[in-house]
C-alpha cells in the first residue's frame, strides 16, 4: 500500500495524467475531428490525411506535457512544433495547444531567468511573425484592392482603406493576446521559482540554526561534564588522599599506639562522610540525585580544610596579605578548589615530613593564590612553570583559564613545589 501511494505521487505519473486530462478536455470541448475536417480546405478524400497529421502533432503535444519535468526545453520545442503544425493546417488553436504555456511555465520554474527569458523571447518572435506575416482570413472579398470601384468614384477609396485597417488591427490584436498569455505564463513560472528559492533559503537557514543549536547544546553538555569531572576529582581526590594517609598512619600505630589508631579511624570516617556529602552535592546540582542543598565551599572554609590536612600529618599554615574582599561565588569556589587540589598533591607526592604554606594576596584588581611546600617536587616536572600533565594540575589550569586568570606550577625557588594562580576580581563588594 505504501509503495502504491508513493508510485501515485510520482511526478512523471502526475504529468502523464495532466496530459491525458488536457487531451480529453480538448476532445470533449473542441471536437477536433469535426473542426479540422471543416477548416482543412481540402476535398473529402484528403481530410483523413489532415486529421492524421493533426492527431500526430497533438500526440507530440501530449507527450511534451507528460515529459515536461524530465526534458523541459526539448519538450517546449516539441509543443511549439505541434502548435505550428496545427496553425499550418488553418485549424484554430485548441485546448491541447495550451501545452506551449504549460511548458513555458515549466521552463521558467526549472531554469535560470536568463534561459527562461530567452525561451520567452523566441516564442514572442514566433507569435509576432505568425500574427503579422502569416496567412489570416480577412473580412471582405480577397480581390477588393484590385476589382473595387475606381479612384474617380467617391466610394472607392473608402473601401480600400477599410480593408487595410481591418487586417492591421487583426494582426496587432492577435499579437497582443498571444504576447499577454505568454508573458503571464512566464511570470507565473518565474514567480514560482523565486518563491521556491526563497523557501529553500528559509529551510537551509532553519537547518543551520538547528545545527548551531545542537552544537551549542553539545558544547554546553561537554562544558558541564568537564565541570562535574573537575568537581568530583577535587572532592574525591582530596578525601581519598586524607583517608589513605590516615589509614597508613593508623596501621603503623596499631600495635604501639592504639589511641592514635582510633584517632586516625575517626578522621577517616569524618573525611569519608564529608567527601560523600560533597560528591552528592555536586551530583545534585545537575539533577542526578535528590539531596538537600548545601552551600558551596569557598575561601571562608579554608581553616577547616587546613585542619584536615594538619590531622593527616602535613603541617600547613595560612597567610593572608591585603584586605579580604567578598568574591563572586564561582571565583570563591574555584579559589578553594585550587588550594584543596594543591594541598592534595602535596600530601600525595611531596613525601613524609613535609610542611606547606598557603598565601592569599588581595590586590585591587586580582587575588593571588600561592601554595608551596618544601618536599621533593613532582615526578616529571621540567621547571618551565607550566608543568605537569595530571588531572589535578590540568583541572586547576582549566579553572583559572575559564576565569580569565593566569596559572603556573613548578619547582619552588628554594626547592619543593609551588602552585601560583592569579584571578581577576570583577564587580566585588567589600
Amino acid at each position: 500500500m505504501t509503495a502504491l501511494r508513493a508510485w501515485s505521487r510520482s511526478p512523471m505519473l502526475q504529468d502523464a495524467a495532466s496530459a491525458a486530462v488536457l487531451l480529453a478536455i480538448c476532445v470533449l470541448v473542441n471536437a477536433p475531428n469535426a473542426v479540422v475536417g471543416n477548416t482543412a480546405g481540402t476535398p473529402v478524400a484528403g481530410q483523413d490525411e489532415q486529421l492524421a497529421l493533426w492527431w500526430a502533432a497533438t500526440a507530440l503535444a501530449a507527450a511534451g506535457v507528460a515529459l515536461r519535468r524530465r526534458w523541459p526545453l526539448p519538450m517546449l520545442a516539441v509543443c511549439v512544433l505541434s502548435a505550428a503544425v496545427h496553425v499550418a493546417q488553418a485549424a484554430p488553436l485548441m485546448i491541447i495547444d495550451l501545452s506551449v504555456l504549460v511548458l513555458l511555465y515549466t521552463v521558467a520554474t526549472r531554469y535560470a531567468r536568463v534561459v527562461s527569458l530567452a525561451a520567452l523571447t523566441c516564442l514572442l518572435l514566433l507569435a509576432a511573425g505568425w500574427s503579422l506575416y502569416g496567412e489570416r482570413p480577412i473580412p471582405g472579398p480577397s480581390d477588393v484592392l484590385s476589382t473595387g470601384p475606381g479612384p474617380g468614384t467617391p466610394s472607392g477609396p473608402k473601401e480600400v482603406m477599410r480593408v487595410h485597417r481591418q487586417a492591421s488591427a487583426d494582426a496587432w490584436s492577435g499579437l497582443s493576446v498571444f504576447g499577454s498569455v505568454l508573458l503571464t505564463s512566464w511570470a507565473i513560472g518565474s514567480g514560482a521559482r523565486s518563491r521556491r528559492a526563497y523557501l529553500d533559503e528559509l529551510h537551509a537557514h532553519a537547518q543551520d540554526l538547528e545545527r548551531e543549536r545542537d552544537q551549542q547544546a553539545a558544547l554546553a553538555v561537554a562544558a558541564e561534564r568537564a565541570r562535574i569531572s573537575r568537581e568530583l576529582h577535587d572532592v574525591v581526590a582530596h578525601g581519598l588522599s586524607l583517608m589513605v594517609i590516615q589509614a597508613q598512619g593508623g596501621a603503623a600505630a596499631l600495635d604501639n599506639n592504639p589511641a592514635g589508631t582510633r584517632t586516625a579511624l575517626e578522621t577517616i570516617v569524618t573525611t569519608g562522610r564529608d567527601s560523600l556529602a560533597d560528591m552528592r552535592r555536586v551530583l545534585a546540582a545537575v539533577g542526578e540525585v535528590d539531596d538537600a542543598w548545601h552551600p558551596q565551599p569557598g575561601l571562608a572554609h579554608l581553616p577547616a580544610l587546613l585542619v584536615q590536612v594538619n590531622k593527616a600529618g602535613t603541617p600547613v599554615r595560612l597567610r593572608v596579605e591585603g584586605s579580604p574582599v567578598t568574591l563572586p561565588a564561582t571565583m570563591d569556589l574555584s579559589a578553594y578548589r585550587i588550594v584543596q587540589e594543591a594541598l592534595t598533591n602535596t600530601m600525595k607526592h611531596a613525601g613524609t615530613g613535609v610542611a606547606a604554606s598557603v598565601v592569599l594576596t588581595y590586590h585591587e584588581a586580582e587575588i593571588g593564590i600561592e601554595i608551596s611546600d618544601n618536599g621533593r617536587g613532582r615526578t616529571g616536572d621540567t621547571g618551565t612553570g607550566n608543568v605537569g600533565s595530571g588531572n589535578g594540575l590540568r583541572g586547576m589550569r582549566e579553572r583559572v583559564k575559564l576565569l580569565g586568570g593566569t596559572f603556573a606550577a613548578g619547582p619552588g625557588p628554594r626547592g619543593g613545589f609551588a602552585v601560583r594562580a592569579a584571578l581577576p576580581i570583577q564587580g566585588h563588594t567589600t
